[in-house]
């Protein structure tokens, strides 16, 4: 599956005194986006990690469309685009709940090997899910 939805509300301390979501709040949502769809997919990034290698994000392409707001349930759609040797790439949108776009964001991630703090090739699992993509 290249496609998965998670859901969040947006809480009162992510917004400012107008009761609009802080842009800087956004990274999190998306973070929620791409740990859950790794999971859907019956990957743990929390195993990854227990196996060292991590995944830090090394650009991040965000276009702010309309604002979230104070009580708005939000639906984040997390797509893979591709992976080529040590990087990953996510196409990702926030929605309200009248479907309205509110923002999207393309992420490209490396994964690094946690002893070396080196690029490294993904694990076996992950080269499995994309290999069954394609």
């Amino acid at each position: 599956m290249k496609v998965h939805q998670s859901q969040i509300r947006v809480r009162y301390s992510e917004t400012d005194q107008m009761g609009v979501v802080y842009h800087g709040n956004y990274l999190p949502y998306f973070e929620i986006g791409r740990v859950e769809w790794l999971r859907n997919q019956g990957i743990s990034y929390k195993s990854m990690e227990e196996n060292g290698i991590a995944l830090p994000i090394v650009n991040i392409v965000i276009s702010y469309k309309k604002p979230a707001r104070y009580d708005d349930l939000l639906t984040i759609t997390t797509s893979f685009k591709s992976q080529t040797s040590v990087k990953i790439e996510f196409e990702c949108k926030i929605e309200n709940e009248m479907g309205e776009l509110l923002t999207t964001a393309d992420f490209i991630l490396v994964f690094v090997d946690m002893k070396t703090g080196k690029p490294t090739v993904p694990p076996q699992e992950i080269k499995e899910l994309i290999a069954k993509m394609d």
